[in-house]
């Protein structure tokens, strides 16, 4: 009498959450949005026209006090708006339709959700806009020529402003990404944006103390103006300084949607 001969249980490997994986989550979520492209879309396209339109009807004038870049990429002004509103909706977005449950499944301990999210889309915005700022200079001084805002990409100081403002942008962005993670409303992180980014220091210029007014210099928007100028008049941040400011709102930013994320039900 033969006897079977018994088989070894099969196990299955535990599933691990890596960061790759969980980077390559972020990146595909992000280009699957149809928000996506059109918001990096926007700011590219008004980036270019309306630097080629400025660069084409431009007059000179002896009282003008502005640099080229500065000038060529004032449809950046837009494009950063753009870029703000792409970064609320990749976290407070994502709360409105109630994808975030899959998500914070998928990923429990969070965090890792919030790095990755931060990592790719800063990674996304900052490309997009060095390339932008990059094609629109050459193309804005098609036009420029001649004039007193005639300037090429190898003269000195150029690129690091063209490459500071494509990186300015992509930090308000960040900021703007940590504020959707905090408050989880779409309206409420645009209220708080326009209110409290650009609203507020229009408002405190108004106020007649020295204190206030160095201290606006340190604001995000402010900050980032500074690191797309080819000059520094006196009293300005130096890009250096601002770039540091910058860092610094986006990692209060980011450090306080991490707490609130790790407080908070989903």
């Amino acid at each position: 009498m033969s006897t079977a001969t018994p088989t070894a249980p099969t196990t299955t490997a535990p599933y691990r959450l890596t960061t790759p994986g969980i980077l390559r989550s972020e990146w595909h979520k992000l280009w699957t949005l149809r928000s996506t492209w059109i918001m990096l879309g926007l700011a590219s396209v008004f980036t270019v026209v309306l630097g080629m339109i400025l660069a084409a009807t431009y007059t000179p004038s002896p009282d003008d006090e502005i640099d080229p870049v500065t000038y060529a990429l004032l449809g950046t002004q837009i494009g950063q708006v753009a870029i703000a509103v792409l970064g609320i909706l990749i976290t407070a977005g994502e709360y409105s339709t109630g994808m975030v449950r899959a998500t914070m499944a998928a990923v429990p301990r969070r965090l890792p959700v919030l790095w990755a999210k931060t990592a790719v889309f800063g990674t996304v915005a900052l490309g997009t806009l060095v390339v932008t700022n990059f094609v629109t200079f050459p193309l804005a001084q098609m036009f420029l020529g001649g004039t007193d805002l005639e300037a090429a990409l190898g003269d000195p100081g150029i690129a690091r402003a063209l490459a500071g403002s494509a990186a300015g942008t992509a930090l308000i962005g960040v900021i703007v990404l940590g504020l959707g993670s905090a408050m989880r409303s779409v309206p409420g992180t645009i209220g708080a944006y326009v209110g409290g980014l650009i609203l507020l220091p229009q408002l405190a210029t108004m106020i007649p103390n020295d204190t206030v007014q160095d201290a606006l210099g340190y604001f995000p928007l402010p900050a980032a103006e500074s690191l797309a100028a080819l000059h520094t008049s006196s009293g300005d941040l130096s890009p250096g300084a601002g770039l540091l400011a910058l860092c610094v709102w986006a990692v209060a930013s980011l450090a306080a949607a991490a707490y609130l994320l790790k407080r908070r039900d989903v």
